[in-house]
C-alpha cells in the first residue's frame, strides 16, 4: 500500500484518471479536488505507482476524527483488478469507524461486504445508475421563469437542505452540507423572497449531488435548468459532468435522459457502514427529485 503524497505525481496520476473517463469519474474528480487546495481533505492510497490496479481515496485522519460521522468518512475506489480493490479496502479504509464507500465498478459490494463479514460488521447499500455528459454544449436552451432568480446556495440555507435531504436530519449531515456549500460549486432558484425553491449542489467528489425542489414547486421545470446551469458551471471548473441517481428515482432518470445526459453500464455502489449511528437511511428518497448524496 503507498501513499501518493507528492504534488507532481498526484497531478499525473490526475491526467492517468482523466484519460479513462468515465469509468474513473469518482477518483479522477477527487484527485482534482487535491490538486487544488484539497478542501475536502483526501489523501490517496494505491497499490503501487506508477503503474497501479487500485486506486482509494480516504479522508485524512484529523479530518475523519469522528468514529460517528459517515458524513465525512467518505470513500470512494477504483481498480483495474478486484484482488487489488479487496487488499486496499481491508488495510486502508477503518473498519471501527461509520463510513460510506463510493464505487463505481461491478464486484465492490460483493468485496466490501465478504471483509465485513470477516469483521462482524453490517453494510447497507444503495445502487445508483451514474450518468455522464460528455459534451455540455449539447444541452438545450434553457428559460429562466420570472417567478425565479438564479443564485448559488449559502450557508444560510443549510437548515432548509438539512431538513429535506435523504441523509439529513441531525447535526453531523448538517455540518456536511454546510461545508459543501462552502466549498464547492451549487446553483439554485430563489423566490421572490429570497428563499431557495430549488437547489442542485456538486459533492466533494465532484459529482452533481444533494438536489430538491419543493413539493409545491415542482412541475415547472426547474430541475432541468439547474441541470443545465450547473453542468456549465463544472465544465468552467474543468470538471467532467456527472451524476448518481437511485436505481429506485425513476423521475431524475428521465430528466437526465431528457438532456442528453448518458446512462453508464456499470451501477454506482453507495456502500454505508454503521449509518444507524447517524440515521438509519431508507432506500427510496423522499421526494422524486432528490439525488443520493
Amino acid at each position: 500500500m503507498l501513499l501518493l503524497s507528492c504534488s507532481s505525481k498526484l497531478r499525473l496520476l490526475e491526467g492517468t484518471l482523466r484519460r479513462s473517463l468515465p469509468e474513473t469519474l469518482l477518483v479522477h474528480s477527487a484527485v482534482m479536488n487535491i490538486n487544488r487546495g484539497n478542501l475536502a481533505g483526501h489523501e490517496v492510497l494505491m497499490d503501487s505507482w506508477p503503474e497501479f490496479k487500485a486506486v482509494l481515496i480516504r479522508p485524512h485522519r484529523e479530518v475523519a476524527s469522528d468514529d460517528s460521522d459517515f458524513y465525512t468518512n467518505t470513500y470512494a475506489v477504483h481498480y483495474r483488478e478486484l484482488g487489488a480493490c479487496r487488499t486496499l479496502l481491508g488495510s486502508a479504509v477503518n473498519w471501527d469507524q461509520a463510513f460510506r464507500i463510493h464505487g463505481l465498478r461491478d464486484g465492490l459490494y460483493e468485496a466490501s461486504r465478504d471483509i465485513a463479514r470477516s469483521k462482524g460488521a453490517k453494510l447497507d447499500v444503495l445502487r445508483c445508475f451514474t450518468y455522464f455528459l460528455s459534451d455540455p454544449s449539447s444541452l438545450p436552451e434553457i428559460q429562466l421563469d420570472p417567478a425565479v432568480r438564479l443564485s448559488s446556495l449559502d450557508v444560510s440555507h443549510v437548515d432548509l437542505l438539512n431538513e429535506t435531504w435523504l441523509f439529513g436530519g441531525n447535526e453531523r449531515s448538517r455540518k456536511n452540507l454546510a461545508s459543501l456549500i462552502r466549498h464547492f460549486p451549487s446553483a439554485c432558484l430563489l423566490d421572490a423572497t429570497g428563499c431557495p425553491v430549488s437547489w442542485l449542489a456538486a459533492d466533494a467528489f465532484g459529482a452533481l449531488g444533494t438536489a430538491y425542489t419543493l413539493p409545491q414547486h415542482r412541475g415547472r421545470g426547474y430541475s432541468t435548468v439547474l441541470t443545465n446551469v450547473m453542468a456549465k458551471r463544472l465544465q468552467s471548473l474543468g470538471y467532467p459532468i456527472y451524476g448518481n441517481v437511485l436505481v429506485e428515482n425513476i423521475h431524475m432518470q428521465k430528466l437526465m435522459e431528457r438532456q442528453g445526459i448518458q446512462r453508464q453500464p456499470s451501477l454506482c455502489y453507495f456502500i454505508l457502514h454503521n449509518a444507524v449511528l447517524n440515521r438509519a437511511p431508507t432506500l427510496t428518497p423522499r421526494a422524486a427529485g432528490e439525488s443520493p448524496a
